[in-house]
Parts: structure tokens; C-alpha cells; sequence
């Protein structure tokens, strides 16, 4: 049952996003590359490989994340739709914030500003950076990393409408079946987090193989990288044709 017309979504303001994929491709290499501040550049990868709303990761507290579990918890306070909103980090996103946590796991800010330990980095700071790469107001934004990855994910043609709405952080209006599809769709969001995570770490240096479904061509995948995402496909497809 579709529960699409059931999901509460905030009024949408349009922000520049990149959507294509070659211009994605070239946005991770240059991200990967960026040779400012090393905690702004894993906040972008973080927001490419998560895109949670900007605000909710620059603000984030290391209590908020389970590293060993792989979960990222951000309180009803620092939603949007004022609900507690879990995220299932996979291995790369996870091994960025370990590598992150022996510069700043000093203190509780994920993201601390350079003045002060106590403040987060501000809104303008990863939008800055952006723009130092060469993009401007009307190429990419801080939040345009969502427009991206519901772009990529919905042309996939792997991931229901529903799990990638509920994993943006929309909110079902229904009590009874947003406490039963809580448990039901994290175990898709999980797999959909793998399979995701490894598109965007292909997509750092990529040029010559053929991804199906998305229709791009990614040669610096890597064998076994490449062989991962070929058993996600087939074996999502494989279930569900049986259920």
C-alpha cells in the first residue's frame, strides 16, 4: 500500500541542486579534492553521502551518533518536522566521522566553529566552500545534496517512494502505520544506505563502466566495489520478485 498522499512534507523551496550525473561526479572529486578545512570537507561528504538538512549536521552532537551500531540519532528538537529521526550511516560515512572524532570527539560538537567550541560551524560554511570550488548560487547548495540524492535514489528504480521519503525525514500522518513501518522500513533504509554509499564512493573517480539502472558510465568503481553493487541489484530484485 502506498503511503505517499500519508507523508507530512515541508513547504519546499527550491535550492540549487545538481542532479545530473556527470556534474555529480564531478562534485564528489572536487569535494574529495577540497584542500580547505578538513572537518568542512567530511561535513560535505557527510551531506552527500547522508543529505540530511544542513542545519541538523552541523549542529550535531557526538551523543547523537552509535558508531558501532551505525546509527544516527538526531533529537525532535533539531528536526524540521519535530520528530526524532533515526539514520543508518554505512561503512564510509561511519569511517568519516571516526577519522573526524580525533579532531573534534574532544568536545560534544561534531562540527565545532574555529572561534568557539561551543558553536557550531555556521549555516554559510559549507555553502562557502561550495562556492570556493567554483559553484555558484545557482549551481549547488548545502540542501541541494537532498534534491541529489532523491534524484539518484528514485531513478534507481530499487527503493520505494515511501523509504526514500521517510529517510529525507518526512513524517507519515498516521500514527498506527508510522509505528509499524518504523521497524518495517529500516531495514530497507539500511540497504538502500549500503547501496547508496557505494554509488557516491564510485562516483569519486569514475568514467568508463556502466552502471544498470542509472545508465552512467563508472570505470574507477573498482572490481570488488563494482561486484557489491551488482549483488545489491540482483539481489534486491531477486526479493522482490518473490514478495
Amino acid at each position: 500500500m502506498a503511503l505517499r498522499g500519508a507523508l507530512v512534507t515541508p513547504t519546499v523551496t527550491n535550492r540549487a541542486a545538481i542532479t545530473n550525473v556527470g556534474r555529480i561526479r564531478t562534485l564528489m572529486k572536487r569535494v574529495t579534492e577540497y584542500g580547505g578545512q578538513p572537518t568542512v570537507r567530511t561535513a560535505l561528504l557527510l551531506m552527500a553521502y547522508l543529505y540530511p538538512r544542513p542545519g541538523e549536521l552541523r549542529a550535531a552532537s557526538w551523543s547523537e551518533f552509535d558508531l558501532e551500531q551505525g546509527i544516527w540519532t538526531i533529537p525532535a528538537g533539531r528536526t524540521k518536522m519535530r520528530r526524532e529521526h533515526r539514520k543508518p550511516p554505512d561503512d564510509e560515512p561511519l569511517a568519516l566521522l571516526s577519522d573526524l572524532r580525533t579532531l573534534t570527539g574532544h568536545g560534544d560538537l561534531v562540527f565545532p566553529s574555529l572561534t568557539s567550541s561551543f558553536r557550531p560551524i555556521s549555516e554559510n560554511t559549507m555553502t562557502g566552500a561550495l562556492r570556493r570550488m567554483g559553484y555558484t548560487s545557482n549551481d549547488m547548495t548545502a540542501h541541494g545534496f537532498r534534491a541529489t540524492a532523491s534524484t539518484l535514489l528514485n531513478e534507481s528504480g530499487l527503493w520505494s517512494p515511501d523509504a526514500i521519503e521517510r529517510e529525507l525525514g518526512h513524517v507519515e500522518i498516521n500514527a498506527v502505520r508510522r509505528a509499524y513501518n518504523r521497524a518495517d522500513d529500516w531495514d530497507k533504509r539500511r540497504e538502500m544506505a549500503k547501496w547508496f554509499s557505494a554509488l557516491h564512493t564510485g562516483l569519486v573517480d569514475c568514467s568508463q563502466r556502466k552502471i544498470p539502472v542509472l545508465g552512467f558510465h563508472c570505470a574507477g568503481i573498482g572490481a570488488s566495489l563494482w561486484g557489491a553493487h551488482l549483488h545489491l541489484v540482483r539481489g534486491f530484485r531477486s526479493r522482490r520478485q518473490v514478495t
